[in-house]
């Protein structure tokens, strides 16, 4: 096994964000509540970063921001993924240079590729970047599905670690830790399936609940590294309705709202995601109460 880059829970977290910019003093605030509750990892500029809407030069910016105030207390993981090989080239270079920890890279979307296209593209990506690369594997927003036996033969590459894997299928799951579970660390990308992945030796999760509940997402991550599953599968089944209600729209559309709640920013989302609906937002809210956060 190559050298892990983190193992248990990952926050994709949120970009705070104001009509004006970039909210960086809620940004801080957010990494500290983050780390001080005991998160594994950090991943900045994801899918619930809102990536695909905020530009280069300030993608970079929030990079150099967060690996800063982390300063190496958890590792921080860059999301530099877009279906431009030569874009995510670049993105890597600058993430690279601000000093994170390891780069996770989504496959191309729209205009998406063969499996032979995949390995092409991942494979430039891995030989330029200067730190660990972490698939990341998610058909229901790119169309593209990374096939188990794609994985396998980019496994072999050394700077190739791990794939985060949302695809939402255990079959698939099941063939992705048989062919290629002892190359790479497998990474759940679905709060509902952290512990079943895990109870097939995925070694965590880059979660989106866990913006809201970290410390009972690295609970639960906790109780599958020490191998009490009974234990962690009563928390998978408590956290449930409250990871329903995050994805009841479109991430990061929900968490977003929930953290503006909890005091972290406005709820401000960049087009074309726009605020949540009346009758989602109060049943996200009723299930923060429920597992008792203060709304």
């Amino acid at each position: 096994m190559k050298n892990t880059v983190f193992r248990g829970t990952a926050s994709a977290i949120i970009t705070p964000m104001t009509a004006r910019g970039i909210d960086y003093d809620t940004l801080g605030r957010f990494l500290e509540f983050q780390i001080q509750n005991g998160i594994n990892a950090i991943v900045v500029m994801g899918t619930t970063g809102e990536n695909a809407t905020i530009e280069p030069e300030d993608q970079e910016k929030v990079i150099r921001y967060t690996v800063e105030k982390v300063a190496k207390r958890v590792p921080v993981i860059a999301g530099t993924g877009t279906n431009n090989t030569a874009h995510v080239l670049q993105c890597s270079k600058s993430a690279c240079a601000a000093g994170v920890d390891a780069l996770l890279v989504v496959t191309p979307y729209y205009n998406k590729a063969t499996q032979n296209g995949l390995i092409a593209h991942f494979t430039a990506v891995a030989d330029a970047a200067m730190v660990p690369v972490i698939l990341y594997n998610v058909p229901g927003r790119t169309g593209c599905n990374l096939l188990p036996k794609t994985v396998a033969k980019l496994a072999e590459h050394p700077n190739i670690v791990g794939i985060k894997e949302a695809s939402g299928s255990m079959a698939q799951v099941v063939e992705l830790m048989a062919l290629c579970g002892d190359k790479i660390d497998v990474y759940s990308g679905e709060d509902a399936l952290t512990v079943p992945m895990m109870s097939m030796g995925a070694a965590g999760a880059i979660s989106v609940v866990s913006d809201i509940v970290p410390k009972e997402a690295v609970a639960m991550t906790d109780a599958c590294l020490r191998g009490d599953y009974q234990t962690a599968a009563a928390m998978q089944c408590r956290l449930l309705p409250l990871i329903n209600a995050c994805f009841s729209e479109v991430n990061p559309i929900p968490v977003k709202a929930a953290v503006a709640a909890m005091g972290f920013g406005e709820e401000y989302l960049r087009l074309p995601l726009t605020p949540m609906e009346d009758s989602t937002r109060a049943a996200l809210y009723n299930e923060m109460r429920k597992i008792g956060v203060s709304v």
